[in-house]
């Protein structure tokens, strides 16, 4: 009885054997036609391009590392990278803060002298934004994205050159101090600081102009400069960065700050213990696209590169934005804090095409402001 049992057995991993070798193999998936013309045209143009995102992540398994330089709050960073490793555990990520434009401008000297060989993943400065492009490598991000391959919104892809991604985007605001100015005192329009009550050191401004500068694309440029010029005959109190000002603000030596960062103010008023810090949001409401990253043109490790910039853009990258920036993540993220903040009101968006003139609009409006020059 044994013995028949066993040659049942034996006859019955030999037939499935059999019919296992018999059975041909699974065929891989094939890129489709689409797709394989796509890379096509990006190789033409002298891009890399990739058709597969399982690709992507074996040739970052070989890179192991990341080195990344950004200029995101140490604390979002953190969050993201404990994020990105959960995803990604065989990558390492290193990052260093970029600081402001001082920074940036010191690093940009460093990729202009071939010095700057330590990342992988850069900010293309906002001011410096086109000075920044021939050194960032040119995958095409943006193909890649519209193929399904990176799963990154095109809307947050620059089109012209298709290889950077903003993960962020930046609106402006009016603060103020609740126990210095009532809130029906506080101006609704960006016009209403040119009335009367507002002249002689009522309000403070800094010195750049970002904020003016992004209500081009809907006032226009000769508006702008206009009102720039208007304003600067206010006598306002000048000021540069916003963080230092609003903390001023919060404790009562300034009454007003116009056209102050959204974020920097979220960031302090969640500090202000007295909840004396309020903001107000006219309109057009000045926007920006912020925070472009991009691939290095030299990177070590350029496919952790592209995964990185994948997540950062991703629903939980985005999440990540909003809770540590906070409200950093972009407009175009769907349920983002600044997506639902401007549903239904008029934006004036500096976007892609706004970022080339964006320098030379921010120019013409220190001009029409008429600070002292050196001789």
């Amino acid at each position: 009885m044994k013995v028949r049992m066993c040659k049942s057995v034996s006859w019955s991993v030999v037939f499935i054997l059999t019919m296992w070798l018999l059975t041909p193999a699974p065929i891989l998936a094939e890129p489709s036609a689409a797709l394989l013309d796509a890379k096509k045209q990006a190789e033409a143009k002298g891009f890399i391009f990739e058709t597969s995102h399982d690709a992507i992540v074996e040739m970052a398994k070989k890179e192991r590392e990341l080195r990344v330089l950004t200029s995101i709050d140490e604390k979002v960073i953190k969050a993201m990278t404990a994020a990105f490793n959960k995803k990604y555990p065989f990558i390492k990520v290193t990052s260093a803060d970029l600081g402001s434009i001082e920074g940036a401008q010191r690093f940009l000297l460093e990729l202009k002298s071939g010095s700057a060989s330590d990342w992988d993943v850069d900010r293309a400065y906002t001011e410096l934004y086109e000075e920044y492009l021939p050194y960032q490598k040119k995958f095409d991000i943006l193909g890649m994205a519209e193929q399904k391959i990176l799963d990154i919104p095109a809307a947050i892809i620059d089109p012209h050159v298709r290889n950077v991604v903003t993960i962020s985007s930046n609106l402006q605001v009016v603060a103020y101090n609740k126990s210095l100015i009532t809130r029906e005192k506080v101006p609704n329009t960006w016009e209403d600081f040119l009335k009367p009550e507002f002249k002689g050191r009522k309000f403070i401004a800094d010195i750049r102009p970002i904020w003016l500068a992004s209500l081009v694309p809907v006032w226009g440029t000769e508006k702008v400069v206009d009102f720039a010029r208007k304003l600067a005959a206010q006598e306002p109190i000048w000021v540069r960065g916003h963080t230092r000002p609003l903390v001023s603000v919060q404790g009562g030596e300034y009454p007003v700050f116009i056209g102050v960062n959204f974020g920097s103010t979220k960031r302090v008023q969640k500090k202000d213990k007295l909840g004396v810090l309020d903001f107000k949001i006219p309109e057009p409401i000045p926007l920006r696209l912020h925070e472009g990253n991009g691939v290095l043109k030299d990177a070590k490790n350029p496919y952790a590169g592209l995964l990185w910039l994948e997540f950062m853009a991703s629903a939980e990258g985005q999440d990540i934005m909003d809770k540590y920036w906070p409200y950093g993540a972009s407009i175009f993220a769907p349920g983002s804090e600044q997506e639902k903040l401007t549903r239904g009101k008029k934006v004036s968006i500096i976007d892609w095409n706004g970022y080339k003139k964006l320098d030379e609009n921010l120019q013409k409006i220190v001009a029409a402001y008429g600070f002292p020059k050196v001789k």
